[in-house]
């Protein structure tokens, strides 16, 4: 069958088209998407202002539209952190649902972190044994562990890229005094987590997704995009930590030039840095393997589940 996931995230909302049937791999077949920053149009005590609704709406037309045209027999649509966050979130989703005639359940960040868990176990398989999963968004952070399809452990922590970005940072590149800020809070925040995952016992495999984690691996010296998914990138501790370091000196034009980083995320990107290098060092996890498959493969899958019963 022909399956859309439209994706309403904190940076970027996605509609992703794949044709898929239960206990086979989703092959992706179309992709539109947005930078749309709805994060960035929180007002007024976290309110998603008009504007905001406004790029949403018009976003969820094309995207319908995009469905029709790709002959997709069943959409599948969720938003995250950044509707999640918003006061008025629900009534904005509600009057989308009115008008378009489209369902858009909000995801809680648990949920999020178990679909994601779910996607990398299918990509990897059994033979990974206990997983750790980190996910980094503009909004929020997911992790999850376990050794099943359903994670013993998922949380989410309001630690996302953007987020921590626009709340902490003043100039750029930001002073020193406001980095170090950052990485004591994200620190302490993590740290009372960690206890949540380490009582299960160490883990097999440890895991990232997300666009940051990928940017961070190809500075790092990962393949680039361009080779595929099935070509192995992985994250080192003492490389990230060693790259926190410079992102902290450098303009977000400056690294814009860096390979792999997008002029769009730059901004975000030390930030990003400073929660992936907390993590690794709290859990332990000397190197991160990046799995191409994330939340909208979770969904997908979780979908195509839901349908063999």
């Amino acid at each position: 069958m022909r399956l859309g996931v439209l994706d309403v995230g904190s940076n970027t909302v996605h509609l992703l088209v794949v044709d898929a049937h239960q206990g086979a791999r989703p092959i992706p077949a179309f992709s539109h998407k947005a930078e749309l920053r709805l994060a960035a149009h929180l007002e007024d005590g976290d309110r998603l202002s008009e504007r905001g609704e406004g790029l949403l709406r018009e976003f969820v037309d094309e995207a319908l539209q995009v469905a029709e045209d790709k002959g997709v027999e069943d959409l599948v649509a969720f938003a995250t952190s950044a509707v999640r966050d918003a006061a008025n979130g629900e009534e904005v989703l509600d009057r989308i649902r009115r008008e378009k005639q489209v369902g858009i359940d909000v995801l809680s960040g648990e949920d999020e972190a178990r679909l994601t868990f779910l996607a990398v176990r299918r990509w990897f398989g059994w033979s990974s044994g206990r997983l750790l999963v980190v996910d980094i968004g503009g909004g929020s952070l997911e992790v999850a562990s376990g050794i099943d399809e359903e994670p013993d452990a998922a949380f989410s922590l309001p630690l996302g890229a953007g987020r921590l970005t626009r709340d902490w940072f003043t100039a750029d590149p930001p002073p020193a005094g406001e980095v170090r800020a950052l990485r004591r809070y994200v620190r302490a925040e993590i740290a009372r987590h960690v206890g949540d995952v380490s009582r299960y016992g160490p883990a097999d495999h440890a895991v990232a997704t997300s666009k940051t984690f990928r940017q961070l691996a190809r500075i790092a010296g990962a393949a680039p995009s361009a080779e595929g998914p099935y070509q192995r990138r992985v994250l080192q501790d003492a490389d990230l930590t060693e790259w926190t370091e410079k992102l902290a000196k450098l303009t977000s034009a400056e690294r814009a030039e860096l390979p792999g980083v997008s002029e769009s995320r730059a901004p975000q990107l030390l930030a990003g840095a400073i929660v992936a290098d907390a993590a690794m060092d709290l859990f332990e996890a000397k190197e991160l393997e990046i799995c191409p498959w994330a939340l909208r493969e979770g969904v997908i899958l979780r979908r195509l589940d839901s349908l063999g019963g």
